[in-house]
């Protein structure tokens, strides 16, 4: 028996997995962000809650790629910052999993990425008008961290969503374009491999979800690369907006579906 037949999906269905695996490498080296509409294609074809297990592997792939080509440009105290913080999300996360249903995770999820969106504008305009963005070493940047921290590991727990969260926590913290992708790399490829336990646990990563995650993880190479190439021909603001719309589409994906 096959993959497909596994799954019971059709060849179609397979092909947008795989470009939805190849989104998640250009969002990985690119947009950060982008790969919520990855998580709005996965749960469309598979099973809501099954499609979390199967796109985790998949992002880690990514995140190993996009740690090997930013490696350099990860901000360290501002990981060490928030990892407490994503830490408890992810307990809390875990915990809400246990009873929520779909219809649950993705309303909650898709109001958050809104909200997040809204923020995120709100304060870089205000940044702007003030000519300097909220550092992440004053007490409002620090609150502003554990708060970003909490959301981002219950969303990247319940959702895989947690992307566009930290996408907004870093803009708003005014990291430009080579120090977002550096620290976002590091951070999600330890965050997402510290949730395949608990993921486990749950039920969402089997013998059956690494069979189709084998068949669709070569997709993310290419995403990958063309990622790595088309960053360095946005300039910061239009990569900037590209962040923020990315988060947007997701969110509005989560709440209409």
């Amino acid at each position: 028996m096959d993959t497909m037949t596994l799954w019971h999906i059709t060849t179609w269905e397979f092909a947008a997995l795989a470009c939805a695996a190849l989104l998640v490498g250009f969002s990985k080296t690119a947009v950060s962000g982008a790969n919520t509409v990855s998580l709005a294609i996965f749960a469309a074809i598979l099973p809501a809650r099954a499609s979390t297990g199967v796109l985790l592997p998949i992002l880690i792939a990514g995140d190993v790629l996009a740690v090997i080509t930013y490696r350099r440009h990860a901000h360290w105290p501002t990981l060490w910052r928030l990892f407490p913080a994503v830490a408890a999300g992810v307990v809390v996360g875990t915990l809400f999993l246990v009873w929520a249903d779909d219809a649950v995770v993705r309303t909650s999820i898709g109001a958050i990425l809104l909200l997040m969106a809204a923020v995120t504008i709100w304060r870089r305009r205000k940044a702007e008008a003030d000519e300097e963005p909220d550092s992440v070493t004053t007490r409002s940047g620090r609150i502003k961290a554990r708060s970003y921290g909490v959301l981002g590991g219950f969303t990247t727990m319940v959702a895989n969503a947690g992307g566009p969260v930290m996408s907004m926590y870093l803009l708003s913290a005014g990291f430009r374009k080579l120090g977002f992708l550096g620290t976002s790399a590091f951070f999600f490829l330890i965050v997402n491999v510290s949730k395949v336990p608990f993921s486990a646990g749950l039920g969402l990563i089997d013998g059956h979800s690494l069979l189709l995650d084998a068949a669709l993880v070569v997709f993310v190479v290419p995403g990958a690369l063309f990622g790595k190439w088309a960053v360095n021909r946005i300039n910061q603001r239009l990569f900037e907006q590209l962040v923020i719309a990315a988060t947007i589409v997701g969110g509005l994906q989560l709440l209409l579906r």
